[in-house]
């Protein structure tokens, strides 16, 4: 997907918003007005029962608001015509909620369809999205749901939600049923494509985590959906609002912080590389001019295929035919240092690939880089600890 093709995200604003279901006595949300800026990723957190959830099904009118509006850009949604509408909203649930009897290109072609686009331009966009979220178009295209995992099954669920290229994208606990190193990797593919997309996305989550590593800003719900905080992470973590708040973030904060520092924020190393087709015996003396023993092989698209050993590559044809590991450790640009690090524990090489758009290489981070930048974070923390002490009266 070209940047210059896709549509950017549009602001969204709920202005007086209230819902009433019929036989309670208080409103599932109480009168909410809250602005999303545009091209952010907005998470909405609170306990069980505060509105959250209702609040974003509002947004495409899943649920109707009984007061208020809803504006997407300059316009008022509130009022129009609901089916119109949600073709124009991405919307993505837990467990993907694909259709099981239809293939994946199927699933991602469902929208799309529905506007009329004609067949050549439905199949360029199902293969393009099945490219963007990291699943080989030849490979996966014609599978079924069933015979995805379910990060995989995830991953295509976004890609049905983005299929028409809407504004606005609304996730609702999207990866709540998945194992957590998956959890981690659905996390890190969604940074990556925001960064490429800039949609604005309303997120749904109970994991206060979660909403400090993905979020642009985090809004605080308490019951009837009343806006406690609504801020940055880097705010409501230095400054939450109230001890409501301070019980939400919970005990760590400190620790949290390290979760604010990216990996495109230290410093990257480059390991040896070579590509498939390449000569194996140049591949070897560049790893050995740079005193590696491993070189990392990338696809023709630039995207990291697998490590492998000086020995291995001394066979024959050993950059011919090069299948992925699904097991290689690597970890996005916006991961955080503590998904550096956990990918870390793991390897076995002391690195960790880094990847950007699109999946493509942009080097290694090495678990000493790391920890020095954790080390100046905690001790920066430390410091700013101690002056706001000083400067306590009541200290």
């Amino acid at each position: 997907m070209s940047e210059t093709t896709s549509k950017a995200g549009e602001r969204i604003l709920l202005e007086n918003i209230t819902k009433r279901y019929p036989g309670q006595s208080t409103p599932a949300v109480d009168d909410i007005t809250i602005e999303f800026p545009a091209g952010e990723i907005i998470m909405l957190v609170g306990p069980s029962g505060c509105g959250k959830t209702t609040t974003m099904k509002m947004i495409n009118r899943l649920i109707e608001p009984t007061s208020g509006r809803i504006l997407i850009g300059d316009e008022d949604v509130t009022d129009a015509d609901p089916d119109q509408l949600r073709r124009r909203i991405g919307y993505v649930i837990q467990g993907a909620g694909l259709f099981p009897h239809f293939t994946v290109g199927d699933n991602i072609a469902l929208v799309p369809r529905m506007l009329k686009w004609d067949k050549q331009r439905v199949t360029d966009r199902v293969d393009e999205l099945l490219d963007l979220v990291g699943l080989d178009p030849d490979e996966y295209r014609d599978r079924y749901p069933r015979e995805l995992s379910g990060g995989q099954q995830q991953r295509v669920g976004v890609a049905r939600a983005l299929a028409a290229d809407p504004p606005v994208l609304l996730m609702d606990e999207p990866f709540g049923a998945v194992d957590p190193i998956t959890r981690q990797r659905l996390q890190d593919e969604l940074l990556r494509l925001q960064e490429e997309l800039r949609k604005t996305i309303v997120f749904v989550t109970h994991d206060f985590d979660e909403a400090v590593k993905l979020g642009d800003r985090i809004a605080i719900l308490q019951t009837g959906s009343q806006v406690v905080q609504y801020d940055t992470p880097e705010q409501i973590l230095a400054n939450p609002a109230d001890e409501f708040v301070e019980g939400f973030v919970g005990r760590g904060a400190a620790l949290k912080q390290l979760t604010l520092t990216r990996v495109r924020d230290i410093e990257l190393h480059e390991a040896a590389v070579a590509h498939v087709g390449d000569d194996p015996h140049e591949a070897i003396a560049g790893a050995r001019a740079i005193d590696r023993e491993h070189v990392i092989v990338l696809d023709r698209n630039e995207r990291p295929l697998r490590w492998m050993s000086l020995r291995e590559l001394g066979r024959p044809g050993a950059l011919q035919n090069v299948r992925r590991d699904s097991e290689l450790e690597s970890v996005s640009l916006g991961s955080t240092l503590n998904d550096a690090l956990d990918e870390m524990l793991t390897s076995s090489h002391g690195v960790v690939v880094v990847t950007g758009r699109r999946n493509t290489y942009q080097g290694v981070v090495r678990v000493e880089t790391v920890m020095e930048a954790m080390q100046d974070i905690q001790s920066a923390a430390a410091e700013a600890a101690t002056v706001d002490t000083a400067g306590d009266p009541q200290a």
